[in-house]
C-alpha cells in the first residue's frame, strides 16, 4: 500500500501574535471585516461626528470601494468572544498589488504621492486606524505597532505611509504643532508626499524660533507620535477633511532608517 501524501503545511500568517487574552493578526473572514467596519462606523461618525453616506448609516459600517482590496489588521479580544465578536481595534493595509487592482492609492486623493509610488520597491499605505474607546491604552497601541512591524517584514515592506489626523477644522488651532512638524520632520524630497494644490495648507504657520518644541511634541496626536518614534517624516501641506471634520497630514516611514532601537524593538523574536 503506497504512503499517503502528506498533507501540505498550513501557510503561516503574516501577523499571529497573542498576549494575553489579546489577539493580532489579520481579518480571516468578510464577518470580521464587517465587524471592523462596525468598529470605525462607532469611533468615526458616532464618537468623532464624521458625516457618514446613507449606504453607511443605514449599515452602521464604514467602508469605501478600497476595503475588497486591502488586508485589514484586527486586535481580538478573547474575553468579548472569538473573531468578530472580539474586535477592538483595526488598521487598513493596502499595498500596491492591491492598488494597482483598484487603480490607485487611496491617499492620492489628498496627496501626490509620485515619488514614493515611483520606488521599484514594495510599498505599504496604512489607514483606517482606530481603537475602541475601552482600550486605548499603551499595551494595544504597541500591540498595533508590532503587527503592522510583522507585516512589514513579511512583505518586506520599504516605505509605509499614510494620513494622519488633528481634529477640527481649523489649522490656526494647530498653529504650533503644524508649524513644528513642517520645520523638524519634513520628508526628504525623494520622498515627501505634496497636498494637491487645490486642497494645500501650509504648515509653516510659525517660525521655529517662536515653538517650544518640546512642548509641541507632547501634544501631537499619539497616532503621529507612533510614526515619529519610529523615525517617520511629515510631507508638505496639509488637508482639511471636512467629511471626517479633521486635518490631515501625511505620514511616511522609510524602513531603512528606521532607527535599530525600535527595529529590535519590534521584530519578531528569533526562535
Amino acid at each position: 500500500m503506497r504512503p499517503s501524501a502528506a498533507a501540505p503545511e498550513p501557510k503561516a500568517r503574516p501577523v499571529d501574535l497573542k498576549v494575553g487574552d489579546l489577539e493580532i493578526r489579520l481579518a480571516e473572514s468578510e464577518a470580521e471585516i464587517a465587524a471592523a467596519q462596525a468598529l470605525r462606523y462607532r469611533v468615526f461618525y458616532e464618537e468623532m461626528s464624521a458625516s457618514p453616506t446613507p449606504e453607511m448609516a443605514a449599515t452602521k459600517r464604514d467602508f469605501d470601494s478600497f476595503d475588497p482590496f486591502c488586508d485589514h489588521l484586527i486586535v481580538i479580544d478573547a474575553r468579548k468572544g472569538a473573531g468578530p465578536d472580539g474586535i477592538v481595534a483595526t488598521y487598513r493595509l493596502l499595498r500596491r498589488p492591491g492598488a494597482k487592482k483598484r487603480g490607485q492609492f487611496y491617499s492620492i486623493d489628498e496627496y501626490d504621492i509620485s515619488a514614493i509610488v515611483a520606488h521599484p520597491g514594495e510599498i505599504l499605505e496604512l489607514g483606517r486606524s482606530c481603537v475602541d474607546a475601552a482600550y486605548r491604552s499603551k499595551a494595544v497601541m504597541q500591540l498595533l505597532w508590532k503587527g503592522i512591524s510583522d507585516y512589514v517584514f513579511h512583505f518586506n515592506i520599504e516605505i509605509m505611509f499614510g494620513c494622519a489626523s488633528f481634529p477640527g477644522t481649523d489649522p490656526a488651532e494647530h498653529a504650533t504643532t503644524l508649524s513644528y512638524l513642517h520645520h523638524r520632520h519634513m520628508a526628504p524630497p525623494q520622498f515627501r508626499p505634496r497636498a494637491v494644490p487645490s486642497r494645500y495648507v501650509s504648515m509653516d504657520m510659525m517660525p521655529i524660533e517662536q515653538i517650544d518644541e518640546r512642548r509641541a511634541l507632547a501634544s501631537l496626536p499619539p497616532l503621529i507620535k507612533g510614526y515619529l518614534r519610529l523615525g517617520g517624516f511629515v510631507g508638505d501641506g496639509a488637508v482639511i477633511d471636512h467629511q471626517f471634520g479633521t486635518i490631515d497630514v501625511s505620514v511616511v516611514v522609510v524602513t531603512d532608517l528606521v532607527s535599530d532601537k525600535y527595529y529590535k524593538h519590534y521584530a519578531r523574536a528569533e526562535s
